[in-house]
């Protein structure tokens, strides 16, 4: 069984996936609120969109060493699926993914409160050499909190390996890698 949300209210409306075919649309009617709205079974076409325009991106970046400063893991939602994204020295812009967007970390989800340019995890050596993670709200609509507490504009907030936090309606793990 599979669940869809209501756009209007946020219900959720259960049905059974496995009797429609991919490419196939359903039509649903919440009972909460009347509205009536569809979807279409099937995968996501946003990945192999991406895949495909950003061929030498990721060329580049398979051929960087993976996960030498950490990654963050996006937690599967009601939106999408689980991502691991490896991170790099210096800003890591958070968003959306959209054509055109010059964001370098982005998040391929249909979620609507994740903004293209949500914030910004910058990560560096302390005086002792041990990677930081400090992260920031990039002027976004829906905020950046962590651990439900959202960080007020203009300030930062030094993070940690295992540390939730949550952009829109999609939450991320900091993994940062052990360090001898």
């Amino acid at each position: 069984m599979k669940r869809v949300r209501c756009p209007k209210c946020d219900h959720f409306i259960p049905f059974d996936e496995t009797r429609y075919e991919a490419g196939q649309s359903l039509v649903f009617q919440c009972p909460e609120c009347g509205k009536q709205f569809g979807i279409r079974i099937g995968v996501s076409k946003l990945r192999n969109t991406q895949r495909e325009e950003n061929a030498e991106n990721r060329a580049r970046l398979d051929s960087e060493p993976t996960g030498e400063y950490g990654s963050i893991i996006v937690i599967e939602n009601v939106f999408h699926y689980k991502q691991t994204l490896h991170l790099r020295m210096g800003d890591n812009v958070i968003g959306r993914y959209q054509k055109g967007n010059p964001i370098n970390t982005p998040i391929e989800t249909v979620d609507p409160s994740v903004d293209l340019n949500h914030c910004v995890l910058n990560v560096s050596r302390d005086k002792q050499g041990h990677l930081r993670y400090v992260l920031r709200d990039g002027n976004s609509n829906t905020g950046t909190f962590v651990d439900n507490v959202e960080i007020p504009p203009r300030e930062r907030r030094v993070i940690e390996d295992g540390t939730l936090f949550t952009i829109g309606a999609t939450s991320i793990i900091l993994h940062a890698p052990e360090q001898a």
